[in-house]
């Protein structure tokens, strides 16, 4: 199903964005016509803010056009950190910060009589990990905060704008204070990265003393075509694509984790179920391995159906052109700079033709013999049953890292803790209501409470 929604302009006669809220279209779309998908819109968003930085256009993965810019960029990122090879190698750093996430959230506990919110502890844990990952052992706890409430409220800012944002001149003007905000939080960040740049020109060292180097080390020795000669990052370049990487990072996977414990609660039986896997397959306290997590299927399943049914991007926006793209969306003309085309990928996961009872909480479906049992985080080739990283040459680069993570840290939270409703939800369970923002996110934060195993 495609629909469209058209925006007035006094720029150009009318600005139409088209929506694609199934599998099939999203199918016909981002793989049989990914060339025709391949770019990002002139964004509605004020994502596009953090392109034009001082009169300089500042690309990172996400903003750039698919083309050569974007492939050496994509490439570093997966060639340095994101490589099977090097995920593989993070183990040893993921159960660092899942234990410190257990500490933290005991310590909650104690003080809390029981009861322990999950979100901010949450973030905290998984921004420390991948501000390690960015810029090594260099960056003190100060220094990581300040970085984590810019992005916070980054991610704060546009998704209480987005909803409301429509790329008319009339929103600009009514939205202009969220901009200015927006633009400072740009130079706050540049502010807080610089002098880490430096210190990483001056000393470079692997993290934690393995085998890993920053993700940082990666752009200093980026160069990048730039006409007839190949250049340096400039540092503006560098701020973007380090904060696209922390953002990334933290939120995503943050929300997925709260999702799925929120359905464990309310589902005992699928937490008890999960909690005799990882017992099964786990020393208690042990390092979680990339081959231990591969050895739990149901582990598996419970991830994917938190993925189905809350991805925790609410859409995708792509630039189309070609024939093929204003076919499939039914437009009548080519705009000179392209269709813009939004993925809902909620709807996507919750399809009614694809689903049995789309609503419904069931892992079982994604093990052998299930409906979904070959269904993986990104679609093959042949259809599009779901599409939590997206699809096409532009999906989540990250998409390994993350399911990696996701897995470690509930793996760490279901085996360590037993996991309950929260006195306020012990009458009707957790409420799982939607807002949909940057992320997608828990209405109503999720509070539970955790009683320690032993």
């Amino acid at each position: 199903m495609v629909f469209a929604r058209s925006y007035i302009r006094r720029s150009r006669a009318q600005s139409t964005i088209h929506h694609i809220v199934d599998p099939v279209a999203a199918h016909q779309a981002l793989i049989q016509n990914a060339d025709d998908f391949a770019n990002q819109p002139a964004s509605i968003f004020p994502a596009s803010l953090a392109v034009w930085r001082n009169g300089e256009r500042n690309y990172n993965i996400t903003t750039a056009d698919h083309g050569p810019h974007w492939r050496a960029l994509r490439c570093n990122l997966t060639a340095h950190i994101l490589h099977p090879s090097r995920v593989a190698s993070l183990a040893p750093l993921l159960h660092e910060a899942a234990q410190d996430l257990v500490a933290d959230l005991s310590a909650r506990a104690s003080a809390g009589g029981g009861e322990v919110a999950v979100r901010v502890p949450t973030n905290t844990a998984l921004f420390g990990l991948v501000t390690l990952l960015c810029f090594g052992d260099m960056v003190d706890g100060q220094h990581r905060r300040a970085m984590g409430r810019v992005v916070r409220d980054y991610m704060h800012f546009v998704g209480e704008l987005s909803p409301r944002f429509d790329g008319s001149m009339l929103s600009k003007l009514v939205n202009w204070r969220a901009f200015l905000r927006i633009s400072a939080l740009f130079d706050r960040q540049a502010e807080l990265y610089r002098p880490l740049f430096a210190a990483r020109r001056q000393s470079r060292s692997k993290v934690r003393g393995g085998t890993v180097h920053p993700y940082v080390d990666s752009l200093l020795d980026l160069r990048i075509a730039d006409g007839d000669v190949r250049r340096a990052l400039r540092e503006s370049e560098m701020v973007g694509l380090v904060f696209e990487f922390l953002g990334a990072g933290t939120g995503t996977i943050a929300a997925c984790v709260e999702w799925t414990l929120a359905h464990l609660i309310n589902q005992p039986e699928i937490q008890a179920r999960l909690r005799r896997e990882i017992d099964d397959e786990t020393t208690h306290g042990a390092m979680l391995s990339s081959k231990s997590l591969r050895s739990m299927p149901y582990l598996n399943a419970v991830v994917m159906e938190s993925l189905r049914m809350h991805p925790p991007v609410c859409f995708i926006l792509r630039g189309a052109h070609g024939e093929g793209a204003k076919e499939l969306v039914g437009a009548t003309a080519m705009p000179p700079d392209g269709l813009r085309v939004l993925f809902n990928l909620g709807d996507i996961g919750r399809d009614k033709a694809t689903w049995t009872d789309p609503d419904e909480f069931r892992p079982e479906r994604f093990l052998a013999g299930g409906e979904a049992e070959n269904v993986g985080p990104l679609p093959v080739p042949k259809e599009i049953r779901m599409m939590p990283f997206g699809a096409g040459h532009r999906h989540c680069p990250g998409v390994g890292m993350g399911m990696m993570l996701i897995k470690c840290f509930l793996a760490t939270l279901v085996g360590e803790f037993d996991w309950a409703p929260a006195a306020q939800d012990c009458s009707g369970g957790v409420d799982v209501t939607e807002r949909n923002g940057f992320l997608k996110l828990m209405k109503k934060p999720l509070s539970a409470r955790v009683t320690r195993r032993t």
